[in-house]
């Protein structure tokens, strides 16, 4: 996902999933019509530092489509933080948009309603194919085995951002590339009202995706591999701990990160207040808020062996936002070219650089211009040290049950309460009993 706006409300009760899966076709096979040829509904999520700056990029792509189909587009731009309850609510409504974003990590719980168009072989190949897509972005697009939900539209990975001014200050002259290098500059960052990382405590999301990369890093999934949670395993254990402890117990994170949910440690970071930030693309953002270019450095998120790779290397989520077609459309040709149209070249090359992020279509990462030093360690991460987040589903419940427990235990640190292997594993044991029993 790109934009980490904030947690999703709620927990996404399996109930709610498995009525959406009888309303989510309005035709008798299910395939959508094209009832109204001239017209299209499209919910964008929240990519851009601000909704609007979302319309000044869209747009004109939208009056382009426009121009070439004949088919008008009318686009709503939805926050993250009413994202997915939107899109559950339109599944078992059946009055939703023809086309619409989705966070990759939803792909398996919304294939799992029935409510979207499948990309079958056929469906693929009247965008193309799937050839011309990234293995590791397909492969958060819906369940194993499956025919996909979603074709992916943004690619991001997790890099390790850091303030080149606060390390030279502080007599640092190289990013770490292992945890424990990690810990050891932060603590020579973190003086003068001013520390080392930040993190977004109260983000259900941005938790899920960091201690699932640590567990990757500990050898735990936290999903069995007939998708049952799994969340008291040593090493998810270890990989939630060894998270909260960057403020718990090594101090290198402000104790007011703990209620961070908005993106606060983006701007902490643009103000100079801390040296480094984990974070998917962030560039755009650290613009608008007055950061030049030259004034931040990327390198890959750490791994223990400072090596990043595969199994225990893995050092990133594959990150991203995926196209979804609602099944019960009454423009399915039109949303077959809009599709088309969104993930072409030229249209990959065009919202990918204004958004900072990387093509999920092959010969469009071609373009120099994600070539930079910054892009190319997203690019590269993608390729070779990204993992997807299970796609089983009940991921969504997972954000929400797990990203809430790592919430609450950050509160506990920033309160100076103990954070201990036994805290953190019956916070993940009432996360557990809170998963539906398969």
């Amino acid at each position: 996902m790109r934009r980490i706006r904030a947690a999703v409300t709620g927990a996404v009760t399996l109930s709610l999933v498995l009525t959406a899966a009888a309303c989510g076709g309005g035709t008798s096979d299910g395939s959508g019509s094209n009832s109204q040829p001239k017209t299209l509904t499209y919910w964008a999520s929240n990519q851009g530092s601000s909704i609007e700056v979302d319309k000044k990029v869209l747009q004109p792509e939208l009056d382009r489509f426009e121009q070439e189909t004949g088919i008008k587009v009318k686009l709503e731009v939805v926050p993250w933080s009413d994202l997915l309850n939107r899109i559950l609510t339109a599944t078992t409504s059946g009055q939703g948009p023809d086309v619409l974003n989705i966070g990759n990590t939803w792909s398996a719980s919304l294939q799992s309603t029935g409510a979207l168009l499948p990309w079958d072989a056929k469906n693929l190949e009247k965008i193309g194919g799937k050839d011309r897509f990234v293995a590791s972005a397909l492969g958060s697009t819906g369940a194993a085995g499956q025919d996909p939900a979603a074709v992916p539209l943004y690619s991001m990975a997790y890099a390790l951002y850091y303030n080149k001014q606060m390390f030279k200050d502080a007599g640092v002259d190289k990013p770490p590339a292992t945890w424990d290098e990690l810990v050891a500059t932060g603590k020579r960052l973190s003086k003068d009202g001013k520390w080392a990382i930040g993190v977004e405590g109260s983000n259900l999301s941005n938790n899920i995706h960091q201690v699932y990369v640590l567990g990757k890093q500990h050898g735990a999934d936290f999903f069995t591999a007939d998708g049952k949670a799994d969340f008291t395993s040593d090493g998810a254990v270890a990989a939630v701990k060894q998270y909260v402890d960057l403020m718990a117990a090594h101090k290198i994170v402000a104790p007011g990160n703990a209620e961070y949910a908005q993106n606060q440690s983006l701007s902490d970071f643009a103000k100079d207040k801390t040296a480094m930030v984990l974070w998917q693309t962030p560039s755009q953002t650290f613009a608008s808020q007055g950061m030049k270019e030259d004034e931040w450095g990327v390198a890959p998120a750490p791994v223990p062996s400072g090596e990043p790779g595969q199994g225990t290397s893995v050092n990133s989520m594959v990150a991203g936002i995926n196209m979804a077609v609602f099944k019960n459309t009454k423009n399915i040709d039109g949303a077959m070219k809009f599709v088309k149209f969104m993930t072409s070249d030229e249209e990959q090359k065009i919202l990918n650089k204004a958004y900072g992020s990387i093509p999920p279509v092959t010969s469009a990462q071609q373009d120099p211009a994600f070539s930079t030093p910054s892009l190319a360690v997203i690019r590269d991460t993608l390729a070779t040290s990204a993992s997807a987040l299970p796609q089983v589903p009940e991921e969504s419940q997972f954000e929400t049950v797990v990203g809430t427990a790592v919430k609450e235990l950050f509160a506990d640190a920033a309160a100076g309460r103990p954070v201990t292997d036994e805290s953190v594993k019956a916070a993940l044991e009432k996360a557990q009993q809170q998963m539906p029993k398969k």
